[in-house]
């Protein structure tokens, strides 16, 4: 049995990771991915030490830093579930293997929310998508549309409207509600068209994204373009675990010490309800959760 494993690579996970390294515990980490959703963010501004660096870019430094350590990683592969042992934790991947420790970290992050309309499930990967850093150079020159009213949203626009023709923002509030600079930045771009108050119906086309079909003001109206991006939020990745207490929107609920409602289980980054989903708040919490769980091992 292991002393620790923590679930999740981005920045919750890693930052734990290096202070369990650190803190010579034995340790495992199951990811689908090294950097998780930072990778996914076009310019970050924010994130200490860093002035202006991708999230792909970010990612990279994640994995060097990583990489400075000796443990084991078991990358691109999920959690189907975590269960309470004698003595500690059963975790059960995806791929049908069973690891045990004394300690967890869930540090699995969120997924994008699905809009749940007609032909979303149909397009997904034949112009609709869920990541514009990823899948944004696919567009250059095209027409495409970003679905949502927060920052990753106009953070999906402001990669977009470098290579797009034309990016329609398609939100359905009055206003946007991301910060004030992005909304700002996007604004000022001639190739992006703000469509508020409006319901996305359906994503149309043959065997690709032809168009999307929005409602305003009860008037439906067809967008002719190539490419859909849908960033109306995030789901935590939470149903693997049934055994702590979690809030209204499947977040782990933690105290200040990255503990959950189970002593030797402990959360960090966006699955957990800790406010203001930032980069730099989920590396800081990564490194309470492995402190915290450093205290509990020297202790039981």
């Amino acid at each position: 049995m292991l002393d620790l494993i923590i679930i999740g690579a981005g920045p919750a996970g890693i930052t734990a990771a290096i202070y369990a390294a650190r803190k010579k515990i034995e340790f495992l980490i199951i990811s689908r991915d090294v950097g998780g959703q930072a990778a996914w963010a076009g310019e970050i501004e924010n994130y200490t030490g860093q002035q202006l660096v991708t999230g792909p870019e970010l990612a990279i430094k994640f994995r060097e830093h990583l990489e400075k350590y000796k443990f084991e990683l078991k990358e691109g592969v999920g959690v189907s579930k975590i269960e309470k042992i004698d003595g500690g934790f059963s975790v059960a991947t995806e791929k049908d293997e069973t690891f045990s420790a004394k300690t967890i970290i869930v540090a699995s992050g969120k997924r994008p929310r699905l809009l749940n309309i007609p032909g979303e499930s149909k397009y997904k990967n034949k112009g609709l998508f869920y990541c514009a850093t990823c899948d944004g150079p696919l567009f250059a020159g095209k027409k495409v549309a970003v679905i949502g009213g927060g920052n990753s949203a106009l953070d999906a626009a402001m990669s977009l409207m470098k290579i797009a023709s034309k990016v329609y923002m398609v939100n359905n509030g009055p206003e946007f509600t991301g910060d004030l600079v992005m909304i700002e930045k996007v604004k000022r771009s001639p190739n992006v068209e703000f469509i508020n108050n409006a319901k996305t119906v359906c994503v149309t086309g043959d065997q690709f994204v032809k168009g999307l079909t929005v409602e305003v003001s009860g008037v439906k109206k067809e967008i002719e373009l190539e490419g859909v991006f849908v960033q109306i939020g995030l789901v935590p990745n939470s149903s693997m675990i049934g055994f702590v207490e979690k809030n209204e929107a499947g977040e782990i609920k933690v105290n200040n010490a990255c503990q959950s409602s189970d002593p030797a289980l402990f959360a960090a980054g966006d699955v957990t309800d800790v406010a203001d989903k930032q980069i730099i708040i989920a590396a800081g919490e990564g490194s309470k959760a492995a402190l915290s769980a450093f205290k509990y091992l020297s202790t039981h």
